[in-house]
């Protein structure tokens, strides 16, 4: 089913996304499998999906470009943006559409050095074209320490990503924030966008046992949310060690 296929009332067209941190492939089984992660995806059908924690080139992963074998899997195109790069081996972040896409912009974002289960942490801002409608995308993962997650929200949301999008078009920031509702990042980006799940808290890690509200979808003035939830399924629940965010969203 296509965007020009939904609609919601008044003749609003829908637009399906998904947000979903794949662990690599490695389930709560502990096997590495993408072909479960692509048919999770398909139990959605969405029109954009953001992905974290995507493997190019690593031993671990068979050297495959995951994001490359997903997006195919789909048939769809996609940007990949390696947050961190060791060698040849690199680690991060995708945007998958279905439409046509171009890339506004990658890099990274604060992050402190030598911190425990430190990492490079990026973001990637694309723009989805359709029916007309430039649709502004960004995906991204924040790290695990507090002041970090807090210094990476203001980049993210200040005059270089979110504050440097066209003002009239209908902008979606979504990713693995490891931010739970009612903490400061959540806050700070409650402050500036909206929240698709309106507070709802929809829990997606870990994925078997659901506990924390970690995974959103933020957006923009213009944005309708039709709906919002986490993809809760057989599938899902072993596929990752996260659940999917997923959202129905319309211009309104």
């Amino acid at each position: 089913m296509t965007i020009t296929e939904r609609s919601a009332g008044g003749g609003r067209k829908i637009m399906r996304l998904m947000t979903y941190n794949v662990h690599g492939g490695v389930g709560g089984d502990g096997r590495r499998a993408l072909g479960r992660i692509v048919r999770t995806i398909v139990e959605w059908d969405p029109d954009v999906v953001a992905l974290q924690e995507l493997d190019r080139e690593r031993p671990r992963s068979a050297r495959v470009h995951q994001a490359r074998v997903i997006a195919e899997e789909l048939t769809m195109s996609f940007h990949f943006h390696p947050a961190v790069r060791l060698a040849e081996e690199e680690y991060g972040d995708a945007i998958l559409s279905k439409y046509p896409m171009r890339l506004r912009q990658a890099g990274r974002l604060p992050w402190v050095e030598g911190l425990f289960f430190s990492e490079s942490r990026g973001a990637l801002w694309v723009e989805v074209l359709i029916e007309g409608t430039p649709w502004q995308v960004m995906n991204t993962h924040f790290g695990l320490g507090r002041a970090e997650r807090l210094a990476q929200a203001r980049a993210l949301l200040g005059p270089e990503w979110v504050g440097a999008t066209p003002g009239a078009a209908p902008l979606i920031v979504c990713g693995d924030l490891n931010s739970q509702p009612g903490g400061r990042v959540y806050r700070l980006f409650s402050s500036v966008l909206r929240d698709a799940q309106s507070g709802r808290c929809g829990k997606t890690f870990p994925a078997r046992f659901p506990l924390l509200s970690i995974d959103h979808i933020f957006v923009g003035t213009g944005v309708g949310i039709q709906e919002a939830h986490p993809l809760r399924t057989a599938l899902s629940r072993v596929a990752s060690d996260h659940l999917p965010l997923c959202a129905e969203l319309s211009l309104e």
